[in-house]
């Protein structure tokens, strides 16, 4: 069986326990406004560009097939309506300041580069996350990936914002050990507003595989100008599922280069302070819920 990926990160140590290797599904059906993946967004591969990485070297204005390299008062740009993403620009740039995202994969392989990294997550108590984008937009392949890890004895984890139908969660159950589960607000006008759909959907599954006993990590995102003001709403929801740990993970900004490489332009919040992240933690806790500021 054959997915598709846009990364593989091994010596991971913030996607579940022990040292970890991520893998990065590619597709998502949700687009928050603050992603820090944007590449993660489509199914198919995508072309990146880095102006600044740009040497001038004039390569890929002669290999492109289809003039979408131009050359303007700006500099140097992707005309994307021209761009069939063939490739010859990235394979052929100097500098990397075109880069591919995404690449099709088939189970073997990607079995065979997690068991590269196997020796590390005995040692450490670690394992295999499988992350996104949403993973479980590819729920054949991620099942077919979380049996055969299963076989090899390797601790699963699979991160999720649970915007999927409840079956294919009851598909995957009996081979996951841990759920990353995202709650990034309990307003579902809110939520739609910034990511693009309600949460409804996310909500009623989270209860139904806590009621499971489904082990569960929630990971709320903490976005000052996106979602900073639903957090009593937040942790309301949270003290009705009684999660066993809550990681608040603050905004960074290093999605933002991306969206503009990928053409997406530009959407910016603000880092929350160490002392707003603080405070924010110690509210959850005094209102119940053992929570953990992850910076």
């Amino acid at each position: 069986m054959k997915g598709i990926i846009f990364d593989i990160q091994p010596f991971s140590v913030y996607d579940g326990p022990g040292i970890r290797t991520t893998v990065f599904f590619k597709g998502c059906n949700l687009r928050c406004r603050w992603c820090h993946n944007p590449e993660s967004w489509l199914t198919e591969p995508q072309l990146r560009f880095y102006p600044s990485k740009c040497i001038g070297c004039g390569k890929c204005f002669n290999i492109c097939p289809n003039g979408a390299h131009v050359m303007t008062e700006d500099g140097h740009i992707i005309d994307r309506s021209k761009c069939t993403v063939c490739e010859e620009c990235a394979d052929n740039c100097y500098s990397d300041a075109l880069l591919m995202s995404g690449r099709t994969i088939d189970s073997e392989e990607l079995f065979s580069l997690i068991m590269e990294d196997a020796p590390y997550f005995k040692n450490s108590k670690g394992g295999v996350t499988f992350s996104g984008g949403e993973c479980m937009l590819q729920h054949d392949f991620l099942l077919e990936m979380l049996k055969k890890c299963k076989a090899a004895n390797i601790h699963t984890a699979v991160d999720t914002a649970g915007d999927v139908p409840y079956e294919w969660f009851e598909k995957i159950l009996p081979y996951t050990d841990l759920f990353l589960w995202d709650v990034k607000a309990a307003d579902s006008e809110l939520h739609k507003h910034l990511t693009g759909d309600g949460n409804e959907t996310i909500i009623e599954n989270l209860k139904k595989l806590t009621e499971k006993g489904a082990n569960m990590i929630i990971r709320v995102p903490c976005v000052p100008g996106g979602n900073m003001q639903d957090m009593d709403g937040i942790i309301e929801l949270l003290k009705d599922i009684k999660p066993e740990i809550v990681e608040l993970l603050a905004y960074h900004k290093l999605g933002e280069s991306k969206k503009e490489a990928l053409g997406f332009g530009k959407t910016e919040f603000t880092v929350p302070s160490k002392a707003e992240m603080t405070a924010l933690c110690d509210k959850f806790v005094k209102n119940g819920i053992n929570a953990v500021y992850k910076g």
